[in-house]
């Protein structure tokens, strides 16, 4: 029972913690320049998967078939949808189909 009640409290206040700030600022207006510094979250955030999943827990870099693959497949993708989602659903799908075969 302690495990239930402790994902629910702290599904509880990941929810609270998000809804604070909606509930905050859905009267307010957006500054330009963090509307700016918004379109680069993304990108930023692709980049520290890649990086997690490029690296083991020593720092050392693992890179075989399937990441160059993916990494082939995700920036073409990119350059060709300019999409984060697409480039994330190629390449992912390229990596593990990879991985299921090699």
């Amino acid at each position: 029972m302690s495990d239930f009640l402790a994902t629910v409290v702290v599904g509880v206040g990941t929810y609270v913690f998000r809804a604070v700030f909606i509930v905050a600022l859905a009267k307010r207006r957006i500054p330009e320049v963090v509307l700016v510094a918004l379109k680069y979250v993304g990108p930023a955030v692709l980049g520290a998967l890649i990086v997690a999943l490029l690296t083991d827990s020593e720092g050392n870099v693992q890179i075989g078939i399937p990441e160059v693959a993916a990494f082939v497949a995700g920036g073409f993708v990119a350059h060709r949808t300019r999409s984060h989602i697409w480039t994330l659903f190629a390449g992912m799908a390229v990596y593990w189909a990879l991985r299921a075969f090699i």
